[in-house]
């Protein structure tokens, strides 16, 4: 079962990592935040609301398009698009910690496979390393967005945290229950060894 642990948590993680890679404007579902424009008008009873969904490529927008689109992308800086880059690094990162997990499962002499789980342990703690970077670029990101635009436009904005991020959270854990489970088993692997080599036999 602890065998199985590691690999299963890992292949969560690449599938979040994946989805929010994938998010808007692809997965309209899954995005980082969202920008909704609120105008109104007293004298003639009527109102415009138009929103926008930001994901790690770009973003897309509601059917009604308003002039405030302009001042959203000027907002929206190429230092931010690429800080949004590093999240297919982070996927693909998960993704080869997840095969590498895979070959966990293979038993050697004296238990599972040595290689692969050293492999999993350095390529999965990178790819912990990096999610957890990712996670707090977005959690930052949308914090200083959210008060920029705040700021900006005299409350005709307003931003809403996405989904995506807790899904980056939800990743991030994964991955480090995944090494923590790896390198317990790594230990329990160690002892186990020790334990039968240099241990005396009572017969």
């Amino acid at each position: 079962m602890s065998l199985i642990l590691s690999p299963l948590l890992i292949f969560i993680a690449f599938l979040l990592l994946l989805l929010v890679t994938l998010s808007a404007p692809f997965i309209h579902p899954i995005y980082l935040f969202r920008l909704s424009v609120h105008a109104s008008s007293s004298l003639f009873n009527a109102g415009v609301n138009a929103s926008a969904q930001f994901g790690a490529f770009g973003y897309c927008l509601s059917a009604i398009q308003v002039a405030h689109t302009t001042s959203i992308q000027n907002l929206i800086s190429r230092t931010t698009t690429a800080a949004l880059v590093i999240h297919p690094i982070a996927a693909g990162l998960s993704f080869l910690a997840l095969l590498t997990s895979l070959f966990m499962l293979r038993r050697g002499q004296n238990g599972t496979a040595r290689l692969p789980s050293l492999l999993t342990l350095i390529v999965g703690s990178t790819a912990a390393v990096l999610t957890t970077i990712v996670f707090l670029i977005d959690v930052i990101l949308v914090a200083v967005l959210r008060h920029r635009i705040q700021k900006a436009s005299d409350g005709d904005l307003t931003l809403n945290w996405g989904n995506a991020v807790w899904m980056i959270l939800g990743a991030t854990v994964a991955l480090w229950s995944a090494m923590l489970g790896a390198v317990c088993g790594e230990i329990l692997m160690t002892l186990r060894i020790f334990w039968t080599e240099f241990m005396p036999r009572h017969d």
